[in-house]
């Protein structure tokens, strides 16, 4: 009971970023759509998680409030970040050992990936993205897209890994997807069989 809850817990949550602007970006903890979590559970994750801009390592100073935590990210570029220990790996009902990883982006200006599983604009500001792991397109993937308004609609990346937003509205559009790797992997320095990543991007349309 307590791993299947745990599984529930796991795939309901996403750890990722904001940014308004030039002004430091917010790491938001909790359900994209839904609700978000505070006080601890944002806490606990201050000393792990990775936020940067275009150099991956110069990382951000954080600091911690009781909704998110507050990233002093310099410069108007986009913002990266790598939360890999936000649970310790699990044993899955295969049996294997599991872990997450959780890869996000605020911003659609720069036309380069920078992490492992992200979504990426083929022009900058445009409204078409490239899905890409360790570098390459990844066809046949679903991802979420998020509105302004909390609509919320599925899309399929194409044979090249992209997909078209509808932007319709100011405000901010959130994108997000999943994917699996299976093999003898290596996590924060756990070894695992099944990694879980989930990517996410923000962007504000004016």
């Amino acid at each position: 009971m307590l791993l299947s809850s745990f599984a529930i817990a796991a795939s309901a949550h996403q750890v990722w970023v904001e940014r308004d602007g030039a002004g430091p970006a917010k790491v938001y903890v909790g359900d994209v759509d839904g609700e978000r979590d505070h006080g601890d559970d944002v806490a606990k994750l201050a000393a792990t998680t990775q936020v940067f801009g275009k150099d991956s390592k110069q990382l951000a100073k954080l600091t911690t409030t009781n909704d998110y935590l507050e990233a002093a990210v310099t410069g108007s570029g986009d913002v990266r970040l790598i939360a890999d220990q936000v649970w310790k790996p699990w044993k899955n009902k295969d049996g294997q050992m599991q872990a997450a990883v959780f890869n996000s982006r605020a911003g659609r200006t720069e036309t380069a990936a920078a992490l492992d599983f992200e979504l990426v604009p083929v022009k900058a500001n445009g409204d078409v993205f490239t899905l890409t792991f360790k570098g390459e397109p990844v066809a046949g993937k679903k991802v979420s897209v998020i509105n302004p308004d909390k609509w919320v609609k599925a899309f399929t990346t194409d044979k090249e890994g992209r997909i078209k937003v509808p932007v319709q509205g100011k405000g901010r559009y959130i994108l997000m997807s999943a994917h699996e790797l299976k093999g003898e992997l290596e996590v924060a320095g756990d070894k695992v069989q099944k990694v879980s990543y989930t990517t996410t991007l923000s962007f504000v349309a004016k």
